[in-house]
């Protein structure tokens, strides 16, 4: 099932759809859960949410080595090429190793974490210290801040693409906006 040659195939849709509606969810979840301090219900659903993004980040990375992204229109300069590559292992490594930290949060903290109420996610194998759960939790912290900026990054480059280079990059990612000949 090779990709399509001018779009990415519905599958890779669905993945990075998929994905980048969870991680506008865990955003939301999070800010719910801070406006509401006394509830944990906020903060369960995006520890569950979270485990479901690294879950899968790595069924996404599968089909990716299988199906490799398309290339860059030709003419783009390498500064480009090498800052979209870079955004996009930056992407993989922090929606692995957000989901991770957190879960090593909570594992220190011995906190369980309820999966949608199906059942309880097992904690990693980690000391119980109040300390090393605050560290995992100030890595996830600056970890979401790095996304911020890559999805940042990520966003202008698709518009750079569409308004200014004219190419069909955007295109290839929402198949709704028209093909440009």
């Amino acid at each position: 099932m090779a990709e399509p040659r001018n779009r990415y195939s519905t599958v890779s849709l669905l993945f990075h759809w998929g994905i980048a509606a969870a991680v506008l969810a865990q955003v939301l979840l999070i800010t719910a859960h801070e406006a509401n301090e006394g509830t944990r219900t906020f903060i369960s659903a995006h520890k569950a949410l979270g485990l479901t993004i690294l879950v899968v980040t790595l069924a996404r990375i599968g089909w990716r080595l299988m199906n490799p992204a398309l290339p860059l229109p030709p003419g783009t300069p390498g500064w480009q090429r090498i800052g979209a590559r870079a955004t996009h292992v930056g992407f993989y490594v922090l929606l692995i190793g957000l989901p991770l930290g957190g879960w090593a949060a909570s594992s220190a903290a011995g906190r369980d974490i309820d999966f949608f109420g199906l059942f309880n996610w097992p904690l990693l194998p980690l000391p119980q210290s109040r300390e090393l759960a605050g560290q995992f939790m100030d890595a996830h912290e600056a970890g979401v801040k790095v996304l911020y900026v890559l999805l940042a990054l990520h966003v202008l480059g698709a518009l750079k693409h569409h308004f200014v280079d004219r190419d069909n990059v955007l295109h290839r990612m929402i198949p709704l906006i028209p093909r440009r000949p």
